[in-house]
């Protein structure tokens, strides 16, 4: 899904395909909670501020239920919610922001690509896990710069988003290799740089993203193979610098495995992990490269706290 399909979805529609997945990757999820809010007070029929806030309030946490580990969702809404005096100019301005938001959020993958891609060297081998817009711009950019880059990508059960990575790559004639996610170990001799997503990034520079991103950081300093995190900088978390811990979601065991194949066995779907800050080499944001060291500098600029 692109965001050209979200243009005829309704505000539930959205919502749903967060909830379900249809809608995946944190940049996407933000800007189409971004959308989805607009979309929702459009449909805003009752009168007076007092009203039309609790409509606001309805749909914010519509949104926020739909994935709660996902921060690029939260702060979107923060973004574009900013409180209006009478109905009519906060109306316009929720949806204008909605708009500067999306713009904003695709110009940043743009440089996000653009800082990472300079850093892949001719010749490099890169192991990419899930299915991040932003780690996979990187590799394009240093692939249409005329270096030779081959990547390896994780099946990254259990929905499998590895197979929409590998079908990108292989569209675009960039050398790929998919592997189950724990041959990782095995394949990461022969890998060169790391290059994932994040969902979320803690105040001390931990990085929220999906199950299984933290064995394949543990595996790559064990390897002495840089570990780079892209992201934008929406997804740095703002709870976590005044003690709040970020949500692991868990999903319906059923995406592992059908229960009634394994009766009288308890099955658990944890769908992030946190890989700890000592274990990511570099964050590459719209900002500028920075070390994780650098989160909470980067939370004090955003928030002005």
């Amino acid at each position: 899904m692109k965001d050209k399909d979200l243009d005829g979805m309704t505000f539930e529609d959205i919502a749903r395909g967060i909830e379900s997945m249809d809608i995946r990757g944190a940049a996407f999820i933000a800007r189409a909670a971004a959308l989805a809010i607009a979309k929702h007070v459009e449909n805003f029929q009752g009168e007076g501020i007092d009203q039309f806030e609790d409509w606001v309030d309805k749909g914010k946490e519509r949104l926020i239920s739909t994935r709660p580990t996902a921060v690029s969702l939260e702060n979107a809404l923060r973004y574009v919610l900013k409180p209006g005096d009478d109905v009519e100019s906060w109306k316009t301005s929720i949806e204008m922001r909605a708009d500067e938001f999306i713009k904003r959020s695709h110009e940043a993958g743009k440089k996000i690509a653009e800082y990472g891609g300079k850093r892949i060297k001719d010749g490099d081998t890169v192991l990419t896990h899930c299915n991040s817009s932003l780690a996979l711009g990187a590799v394009e950019y240093a692939f249409d710069q005329g270096k030779d880059v081959k990547v390896i990508a994780t099946e990254s059960r259990p929905k499998k988003q590895g197979y929409i990575t590998v079908r990108y790559l292989a569209e675009k004639d960039i050398p790929v290799t998919l592997i189950v996610d724990s041959a990782v170990r095995y394949m990461i001799r022969e890998v060169d740089q790391v290059y994932t997503g994040a969902d979320t990034i803690a105040s001390n520079g931990a990085v929220i993203n999906k199950i299984g991103t933290s064995q394949i950081a543990l595996c790559a300093n064990e390897a002495r193979v840089p570990f780079t995190v892209c992201a934008e900088t929406y997804k740095f978390s703002q709870g976590t610098a005044f003690g709040e811990l970020v949500t692991i979601e868990e999903r319906d065991p059923s995406e592992i495995v059908d229960p009634a194949d394994v009766r009288g066995v308890r099955i658990r779907n944890p769908v992030f992990d946190a890989t700890p800050a000592d274990y990511v080499d570099s964050i590459i944001t719209e900002e500028g490269v920075i070390p994780p060291s650098s989160a909470y500098r980067i939370l004090k600029e955003m928030f002005d706290y």
